[in-house]
Protein backbone atom coordinates (compact mmCIF):
# COMPACT_ATOMS: atom_id res chain seq x y z
CA UNK A 1 0.00 0.00 0.00
CA UNK A 2 1.61 3.05 -0.72
CA UNK A 3 1.12 6.54 0.88
CA UNK A 4 -2.13 7.74 -1.38
CA UNK A 5 -3.64 4.44 -0.54
CA UNK A 6 -2.88 4.66 2.56
CA UNK A 7 -4.59 8.57 3.19
CA UNK A 8 -7.43 7.19 0.82
CA UNK A 9 -7.85 4.44 3.17
CA UNK A 10 -7.59 6.88 6.31
CA UNK A 11 -10.27 9.36 4.77
CA UNK A 12 -12.60 7.04 4.33
CA UNK A 13 -12.65 5.82 7.57
CA UNK A 14 -12.97 8.96 9.10
CA UNK A 15 -15.62 10.15 7.29
CA UNK A 16 -17.55 7.16 7.77
CA UNK A 17 -20.93 7.16 10.22
CA UNK A 18 -20.25 6.47 13.52
CA UNK A 19 -21.74 3.06 14.38
CA UNK A 20 -19.59 1.61 11.95
CA UNK A 21 -16.63 3.59 12.95
CA UNK A 22 -17.11 1.92 16.40
CA UNK A 23 -17.28 -1.20 15.30
CA UNK A 24 -15.40 -3.68 17.62
CA UNK A 25 -12.22 -5.03 16.41
CA UNK A 26 -11.54 -8.37 18.83
CA UNK A 27 -14.15 -10.03 20.89
CA UNK A 28 -13.08 -7.84 23.98
CA UNK A 29 -14.57 -4.89 22.57
CA UNK A 30 -17.75 -6.54 21.36
CA UNK A 31 -20.79 -5.10 24.20
CA UNK A 32 -23.55 -7.96 24.32
CA UNK A 33 -23.94 -11.23 23.01
CA UNK A 34 -22.56 -12.76 26.33
CA UNK A 35 -24.56 -16.20 26.07
CA UNK A 36 -23.22 -17.23 22.54
CA UNK A 37 -19.54 -15.40 22.92
CA UNK A 38 -19.10 -15.34 26.55
CA UNK A 39 -15.73 -16.61 27.76
CA UNK A 40 -15.50 -20.44 27.17
CA UNK A 41 -18.71 -20.34 25.07
CA UNK A 42 -18.75 -22.48 21.51
CA UNK A 43 -18.49 -19.59 19.16
CA UNK A 44 -15.80 -17.44 21.58
CA UNK A 45 -13.73 -20.57 21.62
CA UNK A 46 -13.64 -21.25 17.91
CA UNK A 47 -12.79 -18.03 17.25
CA UNK A 48 -10.18 -17.74 19.04
CA UNK A 49 -8.58 -20.88 18.01
CA UNK A 50 -9.72 -19.67 14.31
CA UNK A 51 -11.57 -23.12 13.75
CA UNK A 52 -15.12 -21.67 12.89
CA UNK A 53 -16.95 -24.09 10.85
CA UNK A 54 -20.04 -22.62 8.87
CA UNK A 55 -22.45 -20.51 11.08
CA UNK A 56 -25.17 -18.43 10.38
CA UNK A 57 -26.12 -15.36 12.41
CA UNK A 58 -29.73 -14.61 12.89
CA UNK A 59 -30.75 -11.40 15.12
CA UNK A 60 -33.03 -7.70 15.20
CA UNK A 61 -30.76 -5.09 12.92
CA UNK A 62 -28.57 -3.54 15.15
CA UNK A 63 -27.43 -6.53 17.32
CA UNK A 64 -24.46 -7.25 15.93
CA UNK A 65 -24.33 -9.75 12.99
CA UNK A 66 -21.89 -7.96 10.59
CA UNK A 67 -19.61 -7.04 13.91
CA UNK A 68 -18.94 -10.45 14.80
CA UNK A 69 -18.28 -11.44 11.10
CA UNK A 70 -15.79 -8.20 10.70
CA UNK A 71 -14.14 -9.26 14.61
CA UNK A 72 -13.62 -12.81 12.28
CA UNK A 73 -12.07 -11.50 9.79
CA UNK A 74 -9.82 -9.46 11.58
CA UNK A 75 -8.47 -12.52 13.84
CA UNK A 76 -8.96 -15.37 10.97
CA UNK A 77 -5.86 -16.70 9.07
CA UNK A 78 -8.20 -17.87 6.49
CA UNK A 79 -9.16 -15.29 3.32
CA UNK A 80 -12.13 -13.38 4.19
CA UNK A 81 -14.70 -12.56 1.41
CA UNK A 82 -17.79 -10.90 1.54
CA UNK A 83 -20.75 -10.14 -0.45
CA UNK A 84 -24.52 -8.91 -0.44
CA UNK A 85 -27.33 -10.97 -1.34
CA UNK A 86 -29.18 -8.69 -2.25
CA UNK A 87 -27.05 -7.89 -4.70
CA UNK A 88 -24.71 -10.49 -5.43
CA UNK A 89 -25.29 -12.21 -9.08
CA UNK A 90 -23.81 -15.51 -10.41
CA UNK A 91 -20.86 -14.36 -11.74
CA UNK A 92 -19.70 -12.86 -7.99
CA UNK A 93 -20.60 -16.69 -6.66
CA UNK A 94 -18.59 -17.78 -9.42
CA UNK A 95 -15.61 -15.46 -8.38
CA UNK A 96 -15.75 -16.78 -4.98
CA UNK A 97 -15.86 -19.95 -5.43
CA UNK A 98 -12.75 -19.66 -8.13
CA UNK A 99 -10.62 -17.83 -5.18
CA UNK A 100 -11.58 -20.01 -2.52
CA UNK A 101 -10.17 -23.20 -4.58
CA UNK A 102 -7.10 -21.13 -5.54
CA UNK A 103 -6.78 -20.27 -2.01
CA UNK A 104 -7.07 -24.12 -1.43
CA UNK A 105 -5.32 -25.73 -4.19
CA UNK A 106 -2.39 -23.35 -4.40
CA UNK A 107 -1.84 -22.04 -0.73
CA UNK A 108 -3.50 -24.73 1.46
CA UNK A 109 -5.92 -21.62 2.84
CA UNK A 110 -9.37 -21.80 4.09
CA UNK A 111 -11.82 -18.93 2.83
CA UNK A 112 -14.53 -17.83 4.79
CA UNK A 113 -17.11 -16.28 2.92
CA UNK A 114 -19.67 -13.69 4.79
CA UNK A 115 -23.07 -13.34 2.93
CA UNK A 116 -24.74 -10.58 4.41
CA UNK A 117 -28.89 -10.58 4.18
CA UNK A 118 -28.88 -14.55 2.99
CA UNK A 119 -32.48 -14.58 3.31
CA UNK A 120 -32.51 -12.72 0.25
CA UNK A 121 -30.29 -15.37 -1.36
CA UNK A 122 -33.20 -17.18 -3.60
CA UNK A 123 -33.14 -21.16 -3.80
CA UNK A 124 -31.10 -21.33 -7.25
CA UNK A 125 -28.55 -19.11 -5.33
CA UNK A 126 -28.61 -21.57 -2.12
CA UNK A 127 -28.28 -24.61 -3.89
CA UNK A 128 -25.57 -22.90 -6.05
CA UNK A 129 -23.36 -22.62 -3.14
CA UNK A 130 -24.27 -26.09 -1.06
CA UNK A 131 -21.65 -28.40 -2.69
CA UNK A 132 -18.40 -25.48 -1.56
CA UNK A 133 -20.06 -25.65 1.78
CA UNK A 134 -20.17 -29.33 2.16
CA UNK A 135 -16.78 -29.66 0.80
CA UNK A 136 -15.47 -27.29 2.28
CA UNK A 137 -14.35 -24.71 -0.59
CA UNK A 138 -15.63 -22.30 1.85
CA UNK A 139 -16.63 -21.81 5.14
CA UNK A 140 -19.70 -20.12 5.20
CA UNK A 141 -20.78 -16.96 7.37
CA UNK A 142 -24.56 -15.78 6.76
CA UNK A 143 -26.34 -13.20 8.46
CA UNK A 144 -30.05 -12.77 8.36
CA UNK A 145 -32.77 -10.80 10.51
CA UNK A 146 -35.41 -13.68 9.40
CA UNK A 147 -36.19 -16.86 10.78
CA UNK A 148 -33.18 -18.96 8.67
CA UNK A 149 -35.53 -22.04 9.18
CA UNK A 150 -38.08 -20.03 7.35
CA UNK A 151 -35.86 -18.55 4.68
CA UNK A 152 -32.91 -20.60 4.43
CA UNK A 153 -32.92 -24.03 2.98
CA UNK A 154 -32.74 -27.25 4.88
CA UNK A 155 -29.96 -28.69 2.83
CA UNK A 156 -27.35 -25.26 4.36
CA UNK A 157 -29.14 -25.34 7.53
CA UNK A 158 -28.17 -29.11 8.62
CA UNK A 159 -24.39 -27.85 7.61
CA UNK A 160 -24.62 -24.80 9.72
CA UNK A 161 -24.71 -24.39 13.70
CA UNK A 162 -27.02 -21.11 13.94
CA UNK A 163 -26.55 -18.59 16.30
CA UNK A 164 -29.78 -16.25 17.94
CA UNK A 165 -28.27 -12.61 18.73
CA UNK A 166 -30.61 -11.25 20.89
CA UNK A 167 -31.66 -7.32 20.82
CA UNK A 168 -28.57 -5.57 23.28
CA UNK A 169 -30.00 -4.68 26.66
CA UNK A 170 -30.57 -0.43 28.05
CA UNK A 171 -27.17 -1.24 29.70
CA UNK A 172 -25.01 -2.87 26.98
CA UNK A 173 -26.79 0.49 24.52
CA UNK A 174 -25.25 2.84 27.18
CA UNK A 175 -22.14 1.11 28.04
CA UNK A 176 -22.01 1.82 23.90
CA UNK A 177 -23.35 5.72 24.05
CA UNK A 178 -20.57 6.31 26.92
CA UNK A 179 -18.11 4.98 24.29
CA UNK A 180 -19.35 6.58 20.99
CA UNK A 181 -19.06 10.26 23.14
CA UNK A 182 -15.44 9.24 25.14
CA UNK A 183 -13.15 7.85 21.90
CA UNK A 184 -11.77 10.46 20.58
CA UNK A 185 -9.73 7.93 18.14
CA UNK A 186 -13.07 6.11 16.64
CA UNK A 187 -15.87 8.27 18.22
CA UNK A 188 -17.09 11.53 19.00
CA UNK A 189 -14.73 12.24 22.11
CA UNK A 190 -12.94 15.84 20.26
CA UNK A 191 -16.38 17.31 20.03
CA UNK A 192 -16.66 17.93 24.33
CA UNK A 193 -19.97 16.71 24.10
CA UNK A 194 -21.84 15.23 27.20
CA UNK A 195 -25.16 13.86 27.43
CA UNK A 196 -28.01 14.61 30.10
CA UNK A 197 -28.16 11.03 32.36
CA UNK A 198 -31.91 11.01 31.49
CA UNK A 199 -31.24 11.35 27.53
CA UNK A 200 -28.58 8.77 28.02
CA UNK A 201 -31.54 6.11 29.56
CA UNK A 202 -33.98 7.34 27.62
CA UNK A 203 -31.69 7.03 24.36
CA UNK A 204 -30.79 3.55 25.57
CA UNK A 205 -34.71 2.34 26.21
CA UNK A 206 -36.18 3.86 22.89
CA UNK A 207 -33.30 2.10 20.51
CA UNK A 208 -35.09 -1.51 21.39
CA UNK A 209 -31.71 -2.99 21.71
CA UNK A 210 -30.56 -1.64 18.43
CA UNK A 211 -27.02 -0.50 18.36
CA UNK A 212 -27.05 0.92 14.91
CA UNK A 213 -30.11 3.29 15.95
CA UNK A 214 -28.47 4.52 19.65
CA UNK A 215 -25.22 5.84 17.50
CA UNK A 216 -26.81 7.14 14.46
CA UNK A 217 -28.78 9.35 16.97
CA UNK A 218 -25.71 10.46 19.48
CA UNK A 219 -23.74 11.28 16.09
CA UNK A 220 -26.48 13.13 14.71
CA UNK A 221 -27.00 15.03 18.09
CA UNK A 222 -23.11 16.13 18.31
CA UNK A 223 -23.29 17.00 15.10
CA UNK A 224 -26.17 19.53 14.70
CA UNK A 225 -26.11 21.10 18.44
CA UNK A 226 -24.34 24.51 18.88
CA UNK A 227 -22.00 24.15 21.81
CA UNK A 228 -23.12 25.79 24.81
CA UNK A 229 -21.33 29.05 26.89
CA UNK A 230 -18.76 26.95 28.28
CA UNK A 231 -17.84 25.47 24.91
CA UNK A 232 -19.71 21.67 25.33
CA UNK A 233 -22.21 20.46 23.01
CA UNK A 234 -24.99 19.81 25.80
CA UNK A 235 -27.15 16.76 24.56
CA UNK A 236 -30.50 16.82 26.32
CA UNK A 237 -33.28 14.68 26.23
CA UNK A 238 -35.70 16.67 23.92
CA UNK A 239 -32.26 17.03 21.86
CA UNK A 240 -31.81 12.72 21.57
CA UNK A 241 -35.59 12.64 21.14
CA UNK A 242 -35.82 14.43 17.96
CA UNK A 243 -32.60 12.74 16.59
CA UNK A 244 -34.85 9.52 17.03
CA UNK A 245 -38.15 10.86 16.12
CA UNK A 246 -39.65 7.65 16.23
CA UNK A 247 -39.40 4.32 18.01
CA UNK A 248 -39.46 1.87 15.49
CA UNK A 249 -41.06 -1.40 15.89
CA UNK A 250 -39.40 -4.87 14.44
CA UNK A 251 -42.04 -6.28 12.40
CA UNK A 252 -42.20 -7.71 9.12
CA UNK A 253 -45.35 -9.12 7.78
CA UNK A 254 -43.71 -12.52 6.72
CA UNK A 255 -41.23 -13.18 8.81
CA UNK A 256 -41.11 -14.42 12.22
CA UNK A 257 -41.83 -11.01 13.90
CA UNK A 258 -45.33 -11.07 12.26
CA UNK A 259 -45.99 -14.86 13.72
CA UNK A 260 -44.37 -14.16 17.10
CA UNK A 261 -46.87 -11.41 17.72
CA UNK A 262 -49.77 -12.53 16.18
CA UNK A 263 -48.97 -15.59 18.58
CA UNK A 264 -48.71 -13.66 21.60
CA UNK A 265 -51.78 -11.59 20.45
CA UNK A 266 -53.81 -15.11 20.54
CA UNK A 267 -52.23 -16.15 23.93
CA UNK A 268 -53.09 -13.65 25.26
CA UNK A 269 -56.92 -13.43 24.36
CA UNK A 270 -56.93 -16.76 25.19
CA UNK A 271 -55.46 -16.48 28.40
CA UNK A 272 -58.39 -14.02 29.48
CA UNK A 273 -55.85 -10.93 29.60
CA UNK A 274 -57.58 -7.93 27.88
CA UNK A 275 -54.45 -5.81 28.78
CA UNK A 276 -52.21 -8.00 27.06
CA UNK A 277 -54.05 -8.42 23.98
CA UNK A 278 -54.44 -4.85 23.05
CA UNK A 279 -50.88 -4.42 23.58
CA UNK A 280 -50.06 -7.00 21.11
CA UNK A 281 -52.87 -5.13 18.85
CA UNK A 282 -50.97 -1.61 19.16
CA UNK A 283 -47.35 -3.41 18.18
CA UNK A 284 -49.38 -5.03 14.67
CA UNK A 285 -51.44 -2.21 14.23
CA UNK A 286 -48.46 0.40 14.94
CA UNK A 287 -46.23 -2.32 12.81
CA UNK A 288 -48.60 -1.49 9.86
CA UNK A 289 -50.34 -4.81 10.08
CA UNK A 290 -53.15 -5.88 7.18
CA UNK A 291 -56.67 -5.03 9.89
CA UNK A 292 -57.99 -8.14 7.72
CA UNK A 293 -55.18 -10.31 9.35
CA UNK A 294 -55.97 -9.08 12.72
CA UNK A 295 -59.70 -9.45 12.71
CA UNK A 296 -59.74 -12.97 11.26
CA UNK A 297 -57.29 -14.06 14.46
CA UNK A 298 -59.67 -12.28 16.35
CA UNK A 299 -62.83 -14.28 15.05
CA UNK A 300 -60.66 -17.63 15.20
CA UNK A 301 -60.23 -16.97 18.84
CA UNK A 302 -63.91 -16.36 19.24
CA UNK A 303 -64.76 -19.47 17.74
CA UNK A 304 -61.71 -21.96 19.08
CA UNK A 305 -61.32 -20.56 22.69
CA UNK A 306 -64.37 -18.83 23.44
CA UNK A 307 -67.19 -20.98 22.04
CA UNK A 308 -70.06 -21.72 23.19
CA UNK A 309 -69.06 -20.16 26.41
CA UNK A 310 -70.45 -17.30 24.99
CA UNK A 311 -71.76 -17.52 21.84
CA UNK A 312 -72.06 -13.28 21.05
CA UNK A 313 -68.03 -13.27 20.93
CA UNK A 314 -68.43 -15.05 17.56
CA UNK A 315 -71.31 -12.56 16.63
CA UNK A 316 -69.06 -9.74 18.19
CA UNK A 317 -65.98 -10.95 15.97
CA UNK A 318 -67.47 -10.93 12.82
CA UNK A 319 -69.43 -7.77 12.99
CA UNK A 320 -65.95 -6.54 13.54
CA UNK A 321 -64.61 -7.92 10.87
CA UNK A 322 -67.21 -6.59 8.63
CA UNK A 323 -66.80 -2.99 10.30
CA UNK A 324 -63.30 -2.77 10.10
CA UNK A 325 -63.12 -3.15 5.88
CA UNK A 326 -65.80 -0.76 5.71
CA UNK A 327 -64.10 1.80 8.01
CA UNK A 328 -60.50 1.33 7.51
CA UNK A 329 -57.76 3.24 9.73
CA UNK A 330 -57.07 4.87 12.32
CA UNK A 331 -61.17 4.24 13.28
CA UNK A 332 -60.69 0.48 12.87
CA UNK A 333 -58.70 0.66 15.68
CA UNK A 334 -60.87 1.00 17.72
CA UNK A 335 -63.02 -1.33 16.57
CA UNK A 336 -60.82 -4.43 16.85
CA UNK A 337 -59.71 -3.19 20.11
CA UNK A 338 -63.73 -3.55 21.42
CA UNK A 339 -63.66 -6.97 19.32
CA UNK A 340 -60.19 -8.51 21.07
CA UNK A 341 -60.71 -7.22 24.56
CA UNK A 342 -64.12 -8.56 24.74
CA UNK A 343 -62.96 -11.90 23.39
CA UNK A 344 -60.24 -11.69 26.30
CA UNK A 345 -62.74 -11.38 28.91
CA UNK A 346 -65.10 -13.83 27.69
CA UNK A 347 -65.15 -16.98 29.53
CA UNK A 348 -63.01 -20.11 27.74
CA UNK A 349 -63.82 -22.87 26.79
CA UNK A 350 -62.48 -25.04 23.91
CA UNK A 351 -65.09 -27.60 23.48
CA UNK A 352 -66.42 -27.38 20.41
CA UNK A 353 -62.78 -27.32 19.17
CA UNK A 354 -62.29 -30.89 20.98
CA UNK A 355 -65.44 -31.90 19.34
CA UNK A 356 -64.41 -31.41 15.72
CA UNK A 357 -61.07 -32.75 16.72
CA UNK A 358 -62.29 -35.34 17.75
CA UNK A 359 -64.63 -36.43 15.26
CA UNK A 360 -62.18 -35.36 12.78
CA UNK A 361 -59.79 -38.46 13.57
CA UNK A 362 -62.62 -40.95 14.05
CA UNK A 363 -63.32 -40.21 10.17
CA UNK A 364 -59.88 -40.53 9.24
CA UNK A 365 -58.92 -43.34 11.14
CA UNK A 366 -61.66 -45.42 11.61
CA UNK A 367 -63.61 -46.87 9.19
CA UNK A 368 -67.16 -45.31 7.45
CA UNK A 369 -69.71 -46.06 9.41
CA UNK A 370 -73.08 -46.45 8.19
CA UNK A 371 -76.38 -43.82 8.81
CA UNK A 372 -78.67 -45.26 10.63
CA UNK A 373 -82.06 -46.41 8.52
CA UNK A 374 -84.89 -43.97 10.06
CA UNK A 375 -81.93 -40.72 9.32
CA UNK A 376 -81.30 -41.48 6.18
CA UNK A 377 -83.17 -39.35 3.22
CA UNK A 378 -86.66 -40.41 2.52
CA UNK A 379 -87.82 -37.33 0.08
CA UNK A 380 -87.66 -39.22 -3.02
CA UNK A 381 -89.87 -42.22 -4.52
CA UNK A 382 -89.75 -45.75 -3.19
CA UNK A 383 -86.85 -44.71 -0.44
CA UNK A 384 -89.52 -46.71 2.14
CA UNK A 385 -88.80 -49.88 0.36
CA UNK A 386 -85.66 -49.68 1.20
CA UNK A 387 -86.03 -48.64 4.92
CA UNK A 388 -85.05 -45.05 4.79
CA UNK A 389 -86.76 -42.83 6.97
CA UNK A 390 -88.69 -45.62 8.43
CA UNK A 391 -88.78 -45.13 11.92
CA UNK A 392 -87.60 -41.52 11.91
CA UNK A 393 -89.46 -39.54 15.03
CA UNK A 394 -89.88 -35.66 14.60
CA UNK A 395 -88.40 -34.26 17.61
CA UNK A 396 -91.17 -31.46 17.68
CA UNK A 397 -93.78 -33.50 18.30
CA UNK A 398 -92.92 -34.37 21.69
CA UNK A 399 -93.06 -32.70 25.10
CA UNK A 400 -89.75 -30.72 25.29
CA UNK A 401 -89.36 -30.59 21.58
CA UNK A 402 -87.07 -33.65 22.27
CA UNK A 403 -87.42 -37.60 22.03
CA UNK A 404 -84.85 -40.29 22.91
CA UNK A 405 -83.61 -42.08 19.43
CA UNK A 406 -80.43 -43.04 17.84
CA UNK A 407 -78.34 -40.78 15.52
CA UNK A 408 -74.94 -42.10 15.97
CA UNK A 409 -74.20 -44.93 13.74
CA UNK A 410 -74.12 -48.37 16.06
CA UNK A 411 -70.83 -48.62 16.47
CA UNK A 412 -70.44 -45.33 17.78
CA UNK A 413 -73.07 -45.12 20.03
CA UNK A 414 -72.18 -43.71 23.23
CA UNK A 415 -69.52 -41.67 21.89
CA UNK A 416 -68.96 -38.13 23.35
CA UNK A 417 -67.13 -35.40 21.02
CA UNK A 418 -69.19 -32.44 22.43
CA UNK A 419 -68.60 -32.13 26.39
CA UNK A 420 -69.90 -28.34 27.10
CA UNK A 421 -67.76 -27.12 30.10
CA UNK A 422 -68.93 -25.52 33.33
CA UNK A 423 -68.22 -22.17 31.99
CA UNK A 424 -70.70 -18.84 31.17
CA UNK A 425 -73.15 -20.20 28.85
CA UNK A 426 -71.69 -23.96 28.65
CA UNK A 427 -73.15 -24.40 32.28
CA UNK A 428 -77.14 -23.66 30.48
CA UNK A 429 -76.10 -26.12 27.89
CA UNK A 430 -75.98 -28.74 30.74
CA UNK A 431 -78.54 -28.19 32.76
CA UNK A 432 -80.66 -28.11 29.25
CA UNK A 433 -79.50 -31.58 28.24
CA UNK A 434 -80.06 -32.89 32.24
CA UNK A 435 -83.71 -31.29 31.52
CA UNK A 436 -84.43 -32.78 28.16
CA UNK A 437 -82.61 -36.38 29.48
CA UNK A 438 -85.02 -36.19 32.57
CA UNK A 439 -87.06 -39.14 32.42
CA UNK A 440 -89.97 -37.66 34.62
CA UNK A 441 -90.72 -36.10 30.81
CA UNK A 442 -89.84 -35.58 27.33
CA UNK A 443 -90.34 -38.83 24.46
Amino acid sequence: MDLFDYMREQNQENESPLASRLRPRTLEEVVGQEHIIGRGKLLYRAIKADKLSSVLFYGPPGTGKTTLAKVIAGTTSAEFLQINATSAGKKDMEEVVRKAKDNGGMYGKNTILFVDEIHRFNKGQQDYLLPFVEDGTVILIGATTENPYFEVNSALLSRSIIFELKPLTPENVKELIRRALADRERGMGSYEAVMDGDAVDFLAEISGGDARMALNAVELGVLTTDRDHDGKIHLTREVVSECIQKRVIRYDKSGDNHYDTASAFIKSMRGSDPDAAVYYLARMLYAGEDVKFIARRIMICAAEDVSNADPMALVLATSASQAVERIGMPEAQIILAQAASYVASAPKSNSAVNAIGQAMESVRSERIKTIPPHLQDAHYKNAGKLGHGVGYQYAHDFPKHYVRQQYLPDELVGRKFYIPSENGHEREIRKYFDWIHDDSGGG
